[in-house]
């Protein structure tokens, strides 16, 4: 389901993609965030996904917010939000490409949304739709989020995955675990990409 896009280059080629989680690896995540007055960044987002707009990754956002079907606000109250998020990283000179959200749970309160659905993290439909509309070159893309499920995607596909704020650094197969944030991962993506130009 998407929600925003913005307007890019249109061609025939592929484009390296970061999928990015967005409450708890943009936001500080103090539960169920619709309202700007409440979003606040995390460190080092700014500076991360600004690198990673100049190294030419698309950013795509890509969010469950089962508040919608929970009945804590509305699609609207998202688009909102999800709009004013957007010009403010537009501010900073960080262009995101699209954002997607899945609104469904299934326990919801609001009977419409209440489903088992494939677009809810660890569901991978958001992923496959984003990578359809905006041809993603999936081998040079990357997954970044605070859960295992914001990677699930990289369990099915050639995309990396960087889980992040975690207690100890490892990699698990495609998965890299780090204890920073975006910046972190951001930097670590720009040594990915320096190697394989050395190669």
């Amino acid at each position: 389901m998407e929600l925003h896009t913005t307007t890019y280059r249109e061609d025939r080629a592929l484009r390296k993609t970061i999928f990015l989680d967005r409450d708890g690896t943009i936001n500080i995540d103090h539960g169920y965030v619709y309202r700007k007055e409440d979003f606040q960044f995390l460190p080092g987002v700014l500076e991360g996904l600004r690198l990673l707009d100049q190294m030419g990754f698309l950013l795509v956002i890509i969010t469950n917010q089962s508040g919608i079907a929970r009945g804590y606000y509305t699609e609207e109250d998202y688009q909102e939000l999800n709009n004013w998020l957007l010009d403010e990283l537009k501010k900073e000179g960080i262009h995101v490409a699209s954002s997607f959200y899945c609104p469904h749970h299934p326990q919801a309160k609001v009977e419409k949304y209440k489903m088992e659905c494939d677009c809810r993290k660890p569901g991978t439909a958001l992923f496959k739709q984003a990578c359809t509309q905006l041809k993603v070159d999936e081998a040079k893309s990357y997954a970044i989020g605070d859960k295992a499920r914001d990677v699930s995607f990289c369990e099915e596909s050639d995309v990396k995955g960087i889980i992040l704020y975690q207690e100890k650094e490892c990699l698990e197969g495609k998965v890299r675990i780090i204890q920073g944030g975006v910046y972190e991962a951001a930097l670590m993506i720009k040594k990915d990409m320096e190697n394989v130009h050395e190669s």
